[in-house]
């Protein structure tokens, strides 16, 4: 797409105002129903195991929308009031597991930076050809494989179940050590000053931290309920599948919503934000069902445009600007799985390529300059012998 397109050329505005009664009736018939869901699976299971899957299936699309209302709360657009925002946003992150404040500075990073991958990788930390090109061989093999698609699932339940309470532990650990690495340097250093020199690599500001060590009370406290009162076998069995699902589900969209063919990806030098949101996200086009329990994030090219349209607007303002869109990448379910190659970033061409890709360029480059090698030697042979 040619950047001849202005930001000030789409209709925006009337779309960024939300609506707070909208927004109570969304949360409502998305936490209402996954609570009713947690009761039918209690007394199905009492009945047959086999009554199960049918429910588990319902509470992963329920536990998506919950993740994709949090979202929204991360972007101060589901409600009208910024404290309410986050107040949502917390127990939204406390039923898939994540804390909710800490995700959204790393997701408003994200939205600052699409499309330019000398600072923002993806999903998965993607590496450029460069970089990977040092790799061994079974390093580069190592890398094709955590990137495969079906390790979604195990990097999906380790993203929301583990990583939040290893990041509490291993922050804690961290900062008990600095605890006394100040006071060894300087007895009389004081607490504040002692916190106000920790920089973590697990959280960055205090705020985050009481988000994190909140998350972890809630999560942890009602794994531990809910397995007293449900059984703890049956209860984390359900738990780890839908939430495992779920993750998984939200990782594959997100991926193809970045990463896909022709994909704007540049440098620093040169990134324009405005290509970034329209060229370096796609629009996916889900069935009506999907576009529901995703609340309508396949509209990305719209949400990366302003972060604060709720995704209750997001449709409209799609077609209140198709005229501008006819040039963004349409995506379909179909095509989710042909994207899942593009796990390289080749930063001369701008581009994200395959590691098929990557190998058939490095082999074919030095096979074509051999080949000229050879025919010169071929050319010089034959002036030799005066048969040129």
């Amino acid at each position: 797409m040619e950047n001849i397109i202005k930001k000030s050329d789409f209709v925006l505005t009337p779309y960024m105002k939300s609506n707070d009664l909208l927004a109570t009736y969304q949360i409502l018939n998305t936490v209402v129903p996954y609570i009713v869901l947690w009761f039918l699976a209690v007394k199905a299971a009492a009945v047959s195991l086999w009554f199960l899957p049918p429910i588990i299936i319902l509470m992963t699309l329920f536990s998506l929308r919950c993740f994709s209302l949090m979202h929204d709360c991360g972007h101060y657009s589901l409600f009208t009031s910024k404290k309410v925002n986050r107040v949502v946003g917390f127990f939204l992150g406390v039923i898939n597991a994540i804390p909710q404040y800490p995700w959204s500075k790393g997701h408003a990073y994200h939205h600052k930076t699409n499309g330019d991958w000398e600072r923002y990788r993806g999903v998965a930390a993607f590496l450029s050809t460069e970089e990977f090109s040092k790799l061994n061989d079974s390093d580069q093999k190592l890398y094709a494989v955590m990137r495969h698609p079906l390790m979604s699932f195990l990097g999906g339940f380790f993203y929301l179940a583990i990583r939040p309470r290893y990041a509490l532990i291993a922050g804690s650990y961290d900062f008990i050590g600095h605890i006394f690495s100040s006071l060894r340097k300087d007895p009389r250093m004081g607490l504040a000053a002692i916190i106000s020199s920790h920089k973590s690599r697990n959280w960055y500001t205090g705020a985050e931290f009481i988000d994190l060590l909140l998350n972890n009370i809630c999560v942890i406290g009602s794994w531990i309920f809910l397995s007293h009162l449900l059984g703890a076998g049956f209860f984390f069995s359900v738990y780890s599948i839908s939430l495992t699902f779920s993750a998984a589900i939200f990782i594959c969209v997100f991926f193809v919503q970045h990463n896909f063919e022709d994909s704007y990806a540049h440098k620093t030098e040169g990134w324009d934000y405005l290509l970034g949101a329209l060229d370096g996200s796609s629009y996916l086009e889900l069935p009506t069902i999907l576009k529901w329990f995703s609340a309508d994030i396949g509209f990305h090219n719209i949400h990366h445009l302003s972060e604060r349209i709720p995704n209750y607007n997001l449709e409209a303002c799609h077609n209140a600007n198709i005229h501008l869109l006819s040039k963004v990448k349409t995506l379909r379910l179909g095509d989710m799985l042909g994207c899942a190659k593009f796990v390289l970033w080749d930063s001369e061409a701008c581009k994200l390529i395959s590691i098929a890709e990557f190998h058939k360029a490095k082999f074919t480059a030095p096979d074509i300059e051999q080949s000229l090698i050879n025919q010169n030697k071929l050319e010089d042979l034959l002036v030799k012998n005066g048969k040129a």
